[in-house]
């Protein structure tokens, strides 16, 4: 790690936690380059959320979730 990392990182864990906060916000967006991929997952949880408060959609829970991506992604 550089020099000028190793103080930025000195200097950052310094910070009260709602500023380290802040900033990781600002960093994990600055690296989220494809707006199209983030607006089309936006899209998709906001509808996915209009049918679980319509009913439309039923939750499933987490245990449930987990094993279906276990069955789809195993290893």
């Amino acid at each position: 790690m550089s020099s000028n990392l190793e103080a930025l990182q000195e200097e950052v864990l310094h910070l009260p936690p709602a500023d380290r906060a802040r900033l990781l916000d600002r960093l994990i967006t600055s690296l989220d380059v494809d707006a199209e991929t983030e607006a089309a997952w936006d899209s998709l949880a906001e509808e996915r959320e209009r049918g679980l408060m319509s009913g439309t959609e039923e939750a499933v829970s987490i245990e449930v979730a987990i094993a279906r991506l276990e069955t789809r992604f195993p290893g």
